[in-house]
């Protein structure tokens, strides 16, 4: 396994590479925001250590732009910011671990080693059906060029089916993930909100499979 650590904190990143050495990987390091980003294009790799606080250009905006070129090299953020906004923006910009320093390397190798585990399906940091684009870091929803304004629930709703586009989805499973397990909802309540959505998306984009749910095309 090839990996790739971008840090530069010289003592750690060293510290880095023999311990992942050690263990059997094969591991480069970039200092720099660019190298790392340039590395991660075109080195091959398995999987990539990224610190957030980089020369020339964060962490955050690497993985934000391999995410936006469909680059799916898994990717674990580490940062001594560990404020919950700080790790939620690493995670919403495309990262898929983040680890907070200073850090247990014994989690460190557990946590890499669950990102191998799954490998590197896609999983962008912005949703696209058609036209349609959800920014899950900006909370922000477009329809060509214009901004769509959506109430949390429709926004929730929206989301779920844009992962899920293509596919029917059926009331029950919107209800199981779009409202609190705790709410007492109507069970019109998946139809009122479809609705809604419908007027502000297109009533062309979100189908009704009779007897089954409903299906976001394209």
């Amino acid at each position: 396994m090839r990996l790739l650590v971008v840090e530069d904190e010289a003592r750690l990143a060293s510290a880095l590479q023999r311990g992942l050495q050690a263990e059997g990987f094969a591991v480069d390091v970039a200092p720099t925001g660019p190298a790392g980003l340039d590395a991660a294009r075109h080195g091959g790799y398995d999987a990539m250590i990224l610190d957030v606080m980089l020369p020339g250009l964060s962490g955050y905006e690497v993985v934000r732009r391999l995410r936006a070129e469909r680059r799916w090299l898994p990717v674990l953020m580490l940062s001594a910011k560990d404020g919950e906004y700080d790790q939620a923006d690493g995670l919403d910009c495309g990262a898929d671990d983040y680890l907070t320093k200073p850090f247990s390397y014994v989690v460190l190798l557990a946590r890499l080693r669950a990102l191998l585990r799954r490998g590197a399906p896609e999983r962008p940091a912005v949703l696209a059906v058609g036209d349609l684009r959800l920014d899950p870091a900006r909370r922000r929803v477009t329809r060509g060029d214009a901004e769509v304004a959506l109430t949390a629930r429709e926004y929730a709703l929206l989301a779920y089916l844009m992962r899920r586009a293509g596919e029917v989805v059926s009331k029950t499973e919107l209800l199981d993930h779009v409202w609190d397990a705790g709410m007492e909802t109507a069970p019109n309540a998946v139809e009122v909100y479809v609705g809604y959505l419908r007027r502000k998306i297109g009533r062309e984009r979100l189908e009704t499979v009779r007897g089954a749910g409903y299906r976001l095309t394209t």
